[in-house]
């Protein structure tokens, strides 16, 4: 398993690697723009597309020892750049950990307009967003609860959000699959609060023969039933979302017409609210609300005044623990956050294409010679996102001869355990650490094998084709092949 580093031959390869990092010394991989491809692919893996009924031109594969000392031991049409969908995670958080560090954080300041007096704030609250992308639930109940620490119980006036930060072209849900409902196509924010999802929570109460539900956050203004009727008795559980029949089209109101069947037991369901961009000003109130506090005005956008001091300022999980969260769970609007980071970090706002010129110009410098992606959202939700298995590969083995390899590897899936892997079928469990990716028409994996002779392999293997989700056995026996290496 990669859980087990050799400290002694990673400080031992240190001085190598600051020198490829400068552009004077590459691995092998990128000295190679004429690369072989194999004759053929490994048996099991072209059994597998053949059950599939897939061509093998629709998989491009890079196999090649991570430190890039030999020459690759797989390759096929792995010059060829392709949509990598969520493996193009690998780029944006690689790159944010080797210009940001590990232990980036992102500040939320909170700022008074006037002096708080016998519980009562005479002014407006403003809450600025720095592009934290994990401002959840807890991290939101504490904010409120160090608001009211400032002697605050009643607001006369407003709390004002500050989104400024972020300069993002106006976003349609529904345009990439017609899915605007789910979570995983929610936009970034400056003030992202719980990923712009609602979390509703069933539990089953047979006694009194119905479902009771919790959501979190709180949303002021929005109403909703506590309870749904249970399913006739023994119903199984099954397709249980579509069973409860949910409204959730009106943004001041969800409610339920189907049943909930007790089989399930507990069952928690995320869902993008319908009106996103009201979601953050309805979860500060409701949470505001929740905890006593009293608001005589209302939440709305606007920008901080000129000269104001903050009052107090919250701080994020740290960027190593947010990378974590990214790449074994593939949380899209995580992703797209850091990537505005990184120009935010560099020019003061937040923009897509700022963050694509200083990812760029960070390939161009680390990867000479090597052809940069196409990086479009920097989260892989896109059908424009492109880059080569080879570029992949190469951006791998250096990140493995980085210091910040322990954490890049640590938030990686791993094979039959955990995050987007946890039900990988093959022989290999623990053998990997693997980001996966899947589209319509794309199924991924990439990132590292321990293999069975003690080498790592750095493995990269896309499929795009129309049937590209049945090509994942493929892929899996690929990685089962790496790992069995002797």
């Amino acid at each position: 398993m990669l859980q087990v580093f050799s400290w002694r031959r990673r400080l031992a390869v240190r001085a190598a690697t600051l020198v490829a990092f400068a552009g004077a010394a590459l691995p092998a991989l990128a000295q190679s723009p004429a690369m072989p491809e194999a004759v053929a692919l490994p048996p099991a893996v072209e059994a597998a597309l053949q059950r599939a009924k897939l061509p093998r031109e629709a998989l491009s594969v890079l196999v090649v020892d991570a430190e890039g000392r030999q020459a690759p031991r797989l390759a096929y049409r792995a010059q060829v750049p392709v949509n990598p969908a969520s493996v193009m995670k690998l780029v944006t958080t690689y790159a944010a950990l080797d210009q940001l560090g590990p232990a980036f954080t992102w500040d939320t300041p909170v700022y008074l307009d006037a002096r708080p007096r016998s519980g009562s704030l005479q002014g407006n609250v403003y809450i600025k967003g720095q592009g934290d992308p994990k401002l959840v639930v807890e991290r939101l109940w504490l904010l409120m609860r160090r608001l009211q620490a400032q002697g605050i119980q009643v607001i006369v006036g407003d709390i004002v959000l500050d989104r400024s930060a972020f300069d993002v072209p106006e976003h349609d849900a529904a345009r990439f699959d017609g899915e605007p409902l789910r979570p995983y196509n929610a936009a970034p924010d400056a003030l992202l609060v719980n990923y712009k999802s609602i979390a509703m929570t069933f539990v089953p109460d047979g006694p009194a023969g119905l479902g009771r539900v919790q959501y979190e956050p709180p949303l002021a203004g929005v109403q909703w039933p506590a309870t749904v009727p249970l399913a006739a008795a023994g119903a199984e559980c099954g397709d249980w979302r579509t069973a409860l029949k949910a409204e959730l089209a009106d943004p001041a109101r969800i409610a339920f017409q189907g049943v909930y069947p007790a089989a399930c037991g507990e069952r928690t369901w995320a869902v993008a609210p319908a009106d996103p961009a009201g979601y953050a000003a309805r979860a500060i109130e409701g949470m505001w609300r929740e905890l006593g506090g009293k608001l005589t005005g209302s939440v709305r956008d606007g920008r901080v005044p000129a000269g104001l001091a903050p009052a107090f300022s919250t701080s994020s999980p740290t960027l190593a623990e947010v990378v974590r969260d990214i790449n074994k769970y593939s949380n899209n609007v995580m992703t797209q956050q850091v990537f505005l980071t990184l120009a935010l970090q560099k020019n003061g706002r937040g923009t897509f294409d700022g963050a694509r010129a200083v990812v760029g110009q960070w390939w161009r410098q680390r990867f000479p010679g090597t052809e940069a992606p196409v990086l479009d959202n920097g989260a892989g939700l896109s059908r424009e996102a492109r880059i080569s298995a080879q570029a992949l590969a190469r951006m791998l083995q250096a990140a493995w001869l980085s210091p910040v390899m322990p954490e890049l590897v640590s938030s990686l899936p791993i094979t039959g355990v955990d995050g987007t892997l946890r039900r990988a079928q093959g022989r290999s469990v623990g053998a990997a650490h693997l980001k996966t990716g899947s589209l319509r028409d794309v199924s991924a994996m990439a990132g590292y094998v321990h293999a069975a002779s003690g080498r790592r392999y750095v493995m990269v293997a896309i499929a795009n084709h129309p049937n590209a989700a049945a090509a994942r056995p493929a892929i899996e026996a690929l990685v089962d092949w790496v790992a069995h290496d002797r």
